[in-house]
C-alpha cells in the first residue's frame, strides 16, 4: 500500500511539474515526442519482427504509431488521460531518466540501451515502473500485430474462411 501511495505521489508531483508541457496525447493524436517514445520502444521490443529493409522498417514504425493512436482513441477518456500522463512524463528528460532509467533521448537510443531499460523497469521494486513497462509492452505488441501484414513473422496464416 505504501508503495502504491508513493507511486501516486510521484505521478502527481510529475504532473504538477509537467503541467505546462506539451501533452503527449491531445485531440486524438500523439505529440512528436510521444511518437518518438512509441517508435523507440517498438524498435527494441519488435526487434526481429520488423522488416530488415530500413525504409520498410520506418514505414512499419509509422504504422505502429498510427495504430497506437487508433487504439488509444478507443479507450475510455480516463484511460486516455492516464496513458497521456505517462507518455508526457516519458517524453520529458527527467521522466525518461527517472521512470525509464534511459539517459539517451528516445530517438537516439540504441536497441541495446532500450533492452537495458526494459530489464530495469521489469525488475524494479517500484510498481509504477513495472506497470508502465507492462502496459506499454502489451499495447505496442497488440498495436503492431493487429495489422495483417505482420502475421507472417508469427507464422499465423490469418483467420480461416468459414
Amino acid at each position: 500500500m505504501t508503495l502504491g501511495l508513493a507511486s501516486g505521489a510521484v505521478l502527481a508531483a510529475g504532473g504538477l511539474w509537467l503541467k505546462d508541457s506539451e501533452p503527449a496525447w491531445h485531440e486524438g493524436a500523439l505529440s512528436g515526442g510521444a511518437a518518438d517514445v512509441i517508435r523507440a520502444w517498438g524498435r527494441a521490443q519488435l526487434e526481429g519482427s520488423l522488416p530488415s529493409d530500413l525504409a520498410q522498417r520506418e514505414q512499419s514504425l509509422d504504422g505502429l504509431v498510427g495504430r497506437m493512436e487508433t487504439a488509444i482513441a478507443a479507450f475510455p477518456l480516463h484511460t486516455q488521460a492516464e496513458l497521456g500522463q505517462l507518455l508526457t512524463l516519458l517524453v520529458s528528460a527527467p521522466g525518461r531518466m527517472g521512470l525509464a532509467g534511459l539517459k539517451t533521448p528516445w530517438n537516439q537510443a540504441t536497441v541495446e540501451e532500450l533492452h537495458t531499460m526494459f530489464t530495469g523497469m521489469q525488475r524494479s521494486r517500484i510498481s509504477l515502473k513495472q506497470q508502465a513497462y507492462l502496459g506499454l509492452h502489451d499495447l505496442i505488441g497488440a498495436a503492431y500485430f493487429s495489422e495483417a501484414h505482420t502475421w507472417t513473422v508469427l507464422g499465423y496464416p490469418g483467420p480461416q474462411a468459414l
